[in-house]
């Protein structure tokens, strides 16, 4: 296919928030695809040119694509600029000035394969003389495509693709594809799960069906989506609905997913891959882990585990945000000695090329115990076992004394659920030390914000506009997304510093169709991408008739911002009514407070 007729399958995907009609669109596309092109043009919905696990980036800013388009066509950056300015949006400045140049009117029509691999070797090319090497990739490629292929080249790199739709919509396509139904939705979000690489998902089921996809097992080197936690308020509700179970500390770091390869080579150094809850590739954060052969008793393995920082003269645990200072500093080797880590080892996913996720958690953690060499990089996490509410009580209460977040109690034989939000794992913790007294956290994305007044002016940002997300969208919108709350409060200065230096680079002129329609009154000074999650705390829950999400968070305040978290995480409607029902139960039971039970 060439790039010119897939641009065309764009624009139509643009101009509908119909999820539909997306699914529709996608569906029809995949349908013409060729068995070979269908994961770059995966990768490519995604605005990418690898999967989201690749440490594979464009590092492409505005002004660098302006100097680009302006020199592919010939004319002044001030020409591309100033469109740019009135339109907020360099792929359509790209489009308005695009010039068919001398060589380019009898060139031939790049394929999407052909555009994939050029952008892949620019997105590569790195070290001395790279911007001009990259100056000539775009130039070569806009040169030889139509003006609207060119609008959504010059997007890709700079990731403002804009289509409005996840890799669930995708998923939904692809199965439209094979059944003109969604009945392989489910299997295709499994498949999904267990290896988080849609391109690679798409080119199976072109070429093999859905039988190909019986194959896909859990490997050393490619991430898992990570085992998630779902809320019940009671220990005795616990054990009536998972019998007996695990119960194990929640920490305040950062959930690692480890993969460990011993080198069969003399001399060589082993593989080592860490992989955070979004699948952002992060063990150059952590040196430490090249140690992490000493602690193993395994040729390979998959692990999971939470990393937590410690206070270097106590050896006491630190708060997230400073573990994750990690990630914004250029000095690792400053912050190893500044922040010490230790992995809280808690679940196996792979053992010497053993796929265990369907492997009961008894026998995993058995398995387990005898590989960990528990040590100053990799300790094994604590549990006791019991179907006792009272002991779940007890240990929750010594976790909270300790200064953890609280429990997450496993039922002792389920199998590990990749990227599922089922009762197999039951987290259980109380306020978030910030005063609000809702017994557990809400992730909610930024949809907005407002400039601010008085002193908020010189940060940049007044409220925010926090949303949730719709557990079943509406046919006629996207990916919808519905506002829960404005948050103002229970931020320092150096978190709406760091806020505002997120939220600046995902402004767009227009509410994305990913949001639903918003009421008036929270409308703010400026709509973002869904990007940046936070996790807030609050007083309670109650109803709302002004909020999308039908309940709003009273009197929010933030808890951390949640750098490592998706927007594919965050709490569901669904998750929130729950809460409402659970509080509202418990105050009817006079439990809710500083007397209730837990």
């Amino acid at each position: 296919m060439t790039f010119k007729k897939f641009s065309e399958y764009l624009s139509k995907l643009e101009s509908t928030s119909s999820r539909l009609a997306m699914t529709e669109i996608l569906s029809d596309l995949f349908t013409h695809a060729h068995e070979d092109e269908i994961g770059s043009m995966c990768y490519f919905l995604q605005g990418r040119v690898a999967p989201l696990f690749e440490d594979i980036e464009f590092g492409i800013a505005d002004k660098f694509m302006i100097r680009a388009v302006a020199t592919a066509y010939g004319t002044q950056e001030s020409q591309i600029l100033s469109s740019f300015k009135k339109h907020g949006d360099l792929g359509i400045a790209a489009q308005e000035n695009y010039r068919v140049s001398l060589f380019g009117s009898h060139a031939k029509e790049l394929s999407v394969v052909e555009v994939f691999n050029k952008l892949k070797e620019l997105a590569l090319v790195k070290g001395t003389g790279s911007q001009e090497i990259k100056i000539g990739l775009l130039s070569e490629i806009l040169t030889n495509v139509d003006a609207l292929s060119a609008r959504f080249i010059v997007r890709i790199p700079l990731d403002k693709l804009r289509l409005g739709f996840s890799e669930m919509t995708i998923l939904d396509a692809l199965s439209w594809m094979i059944s003109k139904d969604k009945s392989n939705r489910v299997k295709l979000e499994e498949a999904y799960n267990v290896r988080p690489d849609i391109g690679s998902i798409a080119e199976i089921v072109k070429k093999e069906g859905m039988k190909g996809l019986s194959h896909l097992s859990a490997t050393v080197g490619a991430p898992i989506l990570p085992a998630l936690c779902q809320r019940i308020p009671t220990a005795e509700e616990m054990i009536e609905k998972m019998g007996k179970v695990a119960v194990e500390p929640k920490y305040d770091g950062e959930r690692v997913q480890l993969h460990y390869a011993k080198s069969k080579i003399k001399n060589q150094k082993s593989k080592i891959d860490a992989f955070s809850r979004n699948l952002e590739r992060i063990e150059s954060m952590f040196p430490e882990l090249q140690k992490i052969g000493d602690s193993l008793r395994c040729e390979s393995v998959v692990l999971d585990s939470e990393v937590v920082g410690l206070n270097p003269k106590t050896g006491a645990f630190i708060p997230f945000q400073e573990t994750m200072t990690r990630k914004r500093k250029y000095n690792i080797s400053e912050a190893v000695e500044s922040v010490p880590i230790v992995f809280f080892v808690f679940d196996m996913l792979v053992k010497d090329g053993k796929d265990l996720l369907s492997t009961p958690f008894c026998e995993r953690r058995a398995i387990l115990e005898k590989t960990i060499v528990s040590g100053k990089l990799l300790k094994l996490s604590p549990q006791i076992l019991t179907d006792d509410p009272e002991k779940i009580r007890q240990y929750h209460d010594e976790q909270r004394r300790k200064g953890l977040e609280g429990i997450v109690v496993k039922k002792w034989e389920s199998p590990y659920e990749p990227g599922r939000k089922g009762f197999s794992w039951v987290k259980l913790k109380e306020e978030e030390g910030k005063t609000g007294k809702l017994t557990d956290t809400i992730d909610a994305v930024v949809m907005g914000y407002t400039s601010g007044e008085g002193k908020r002016t010189e940060f940049g940002i007044g409220q925010m506009l926090l949303g949730v997300k719709k557990d079943e969208p509406r046919s006629d919108r996207g990916e919808e997304i519905v506002t829960v709350s404005k948050l103002g409060s229970g931020t320092t200065e150096e978190e709406l510093g760091i806020l505002f230096t997120m939220l600046k680079k995902l402004r767009v002129k227009t509410m994305p169709k990913e949001y639903a329609l918003v009421d008036k009154i929270y409308i703010p000074d400026f709509w973002v991408r869904p990007s940046v999650v936070l996790e807030i705390a609050g007083d309670d829950l109650t109803v709302s008739g002004k909020h999308g999400a039908g309940i709003a968070v009273r009197f929010p305040r933030l808890v951390k911002i949640r750098e490592d978290k998706s927007v594919r995480e965050i709490t569901t409607v669904k998750e929130l009514q729950q809460m409402y029902h659970n509080q509202s139960r418990l105050q009817r039971e006079g439990l809710h407070g500083g007397q209730a039970k837990i």
